[in-house]
């Protein structure tokens, strides 16, 4: 039976953020097509390892004592060492921790890493953090039998680590949205089709203070409903709150999935902030609504919603499209259609997830050692054992990663104190 084992998330069903949504279709819809899915899951206690089955997929359950950064590197370690007991494909989500991954390489278990964004390059890390991903972003790039790309852009930063050939792009997905009740909007004191939605972690780089302040130039006549969590105790959160005006409303973190699909459903327009990352899956979703959307301008976000968005990269900019886009219900209209058009195109689950089964079929030891000898074969020479020459491939590359395994541990024992304190886990 084809066999795939999901590593770096918190485990099904989803409830943390994008990888565990993603971990959670991949896993059901190849389940639907015949395959055995374990997926790997992180708990916090100090009880054994645990076996259990979710709607048909195995669950290996994994405790460790805490929740910080140092607890999930732990829980990520263990993962792996119970991945490398058995010859299965393996897929992990994320690097956070590649550098761990060599377990799987020297023991011959076949992994492919979906590489995320360029996280060591976001303002919000300290200088440790960024080391440590910057690290881990070169093991994963020698370690992954073959790398994932979730955007053009993402692929073309992978290539100056590795070849072409070793890296395949396939976006992230989402379900479309085309029926939502008004009940859930309405509670929130907002009227269907007269507010804008702008759903982000409020951090200087997604551009939320930017967005409320171009927003709040002038009186719209119509409402800014901004989803996530803001702390009184935070400067930048602060900031954004003291740039709204009174059509500016914070809804604070909203959960409930129905309740954010029909926030988005019945809104004027989606504003997406982020400018750095992959394919975000809050653009993805609002696209998947037919929201019109009005991006940051960047290489990431121009791919993701295409022609048909609305770009700004300033907040006079971005004041001028309000302006524009909210006195004109056609052209509205039309970015609304543009969006359902870029959804159906490329970034339905069932095309997403279609291309992982294509490439997942592909690394399946099987079909690896099925490769290998019949390139064997064609040399004249016959493979005996149609294992995978992790050790030699490693080996040679060994000068630059004993070089980086280095560096790596002594980041991480000087700013253990400070770098362990949560950093690492925000990326779940």
């Amino acid at each position: 039976m084809k066999t795939l084992r999901i590593l770096g998330t918190r485990g099904i069903p989803a409830a943390h953020g994008g990888f565990e949504t993603f971990a959670e279709h991949l896993a059901l819809y190849l389940r639907d097509r015949g395959w055995r899915v374990i997926v790997y899951g992180q708990e916090i206690g100090q009880a054994p390892v645990a076996h259990d089955t979710w709607q048909g997929i195995e669950r290996v359950r994994i405790s460790v004592a805490g929740d910080n950064a140092l607890y999930t590197m732990r829980f990520d370690w263990l993962s792996i060492l119970h991945a490398a007991k058995h010859n299965d494909l393996c897929l992990t989500l994320g690097y956070n921790t590649a550098l761990f991954n060599a377990v799987l390489r020297l023991k011959g278990v076949p992994n492919i890493f979906n590489m995320d964004g360029i996280e060591w390059i976001r303002a919000k890390w300290s200088k440790p953090a960024k080391t440590w991903f910057w690290i881990n972003d070169w093991f994963g790039c020698w370690l992954g039998n073959h790398l994932i790309a979730d955007n053009p852009a993402i692929k073309t930063h992978l290539m100056t680590r590795v070849p072409d050939d070793k890296i395949t792009m396939i976006p992230y997905g989402a379900v479309p949205v085309k029926h939502a009740p008004e009940e859930p909007v309405r509670q929130y004191g907002l009227e269907p089709g007269r507010y804008l939605t702008v759903i982000a972690r409020p951090e200087p780089e997604n551009s939320l203070l930017e967005i409320v302040e171009a927003f709040s130039v002038k009186q719209r006549g119509y409402k800014l409903a901004v989803l996530g969590s803001y702390q009184a105790d935070n400067p930048y959160h602060a900031a954004v709150r003291r740039a709204a005006s009174q059509e500016v409303e914070f809804l604070g973190a909203i959960y409930d999935a129905p309740t954010v699909q029909a926030l988005r459903f019945h809104s004027a327009a989606y504003v997406h902030g982020h400018q750095v990352g992959g394919t975000n899956p809050s653009l993805v979703e609002a696209l998947g609504a037919g929201n019109a959307v009005i991006a940051h301008e960047n290489r990431f976000n121009l791919w993701v919603a295409g022609q048909g968005a609305s770009y700004f990269d300033s907040v006079n900019k971005l004041s001028t499209c309000f302006d524009q886009l909210l006195s004109d219900d056609n052209t509205l209209r039309r970015m609304r259609e543009a969006s359902r058009q870029r959804f159906e195109q490329a970034l339905t689950w069932p095309i997403v997830l279609s291309q992982y089964e294509e490439l997942l079929t592909r690394f399946l030891p099987s079909n690896i050692a099925a490769a290998r000898q019949g390139n064997a074969n064609a040399m004249g020479v016959v493979d005996q054992t149609g294992q995978d020459n992790s050790q030699s491939q490693i080996r040679q590359g060994m000068p630059e990663a004993e070089s980086a395994l280095g560096a790596s541990l002594q980041v991480t024992c000087r700013y253990k104190s400070n770098f362990i304190d949560g950093e690492i886990q925000d990326r779940r």
